[in-house]
């Protein structure tokens, strides 16, 4: 097992994968911090959390996750909804902008596969595996962080959508063993067939739309 993990292929493709991850996790936690500097709250801005430093977000862990099974998380910027001037809106606003931001990363970064290897036909194997992940590793994130379980994105929409139709003690409970329960369903795969799945998804909805595009022009 730890062979075949470890093995030199294996390392190349993770290699691959790093600008890609930097790129993910510093516009997905820099979309959070914008987005809630907009709504009135400079609680990120000020402790200097509003970059696209990836240094500032790295979460080993969620790194290490997102290269070993291609789905993980970096650490959250500080966000104080009390600033907001609608804290329920203004909070699932703030939530969602990152994994927008990263859906939006991986559309675009499809259509310049596409471009490079289809219509430009670039067949350069460096170019192409490290535009890829541009598009796995941003969708990825996308979906992972859509999952409402705690401390993901997905949590807190759900969280601000039933707050007043559930009891309070049960978010309490939640957030408390959210982040080992998240971790024990990638850990045993649990979650990875399913992620995978809605991934390949897209990707494929991506193709069939870049595809129809590119051959009203010509391109392909």
């Amino acid at each position: 097992m730890f062979s075949n993990l470890f093995s030199a292929d294996r390392l190349k493709d993770m290699l691959y994968c790093v600008p890609a991850i930097m790129v993910a996790l510093s516009f997905h936690e820099f979309a959070h911090a914008y987005a809630a500097y907009k709504k009135g709250d400079p609680t990120a801005y000020n402790l200097g959390r509003m970059t696209l430093n990836p240094l500032r977000h790295l979460d080993l862990f969620g790194v290490l996750m997102l290269l070993l099974v291609g789905f993980g998380w970096a650490k959250p910027v500080p966000i104080n909804p009390r600033n907001f001037r609608n804290i329920r809106r203004d909070e699932i606003i703030v939530s969602l902008a990152g994994v927008v931001t990263n859906f939006l990363i991986a559309f675009v970064a499809m259509g310049v596969f596409m471009l490079v290897a289809y219509v430009f036909r670039v067949q350069n194997e460096l170019v192409l595996n490290l535009l890829l992940p541009f598009v796995t590793i941003n969708l990825g994130l996308c979906i992972f962080n859509l999952i409402p379980i705690p401390p993901l994105d997905g949590y807190h929409v759900l969280e601000n959508l039933l707050i007043r139709r559930v009891n309070p003690n049960f978010f309490l409970y939640f957030e408390r063993y959210g982040s080992f329960v998240l971790i024990a369903l990638l850990l045993t795969g649990a979650l990875t067939g399913v992620l995978s799945t809605v991934l390949i998804a897209i990707v494929n909805g991506f193709d069939a739309f870049y595809s129809l595009v590119f051959g009203l022009f010509g391109w392909m």
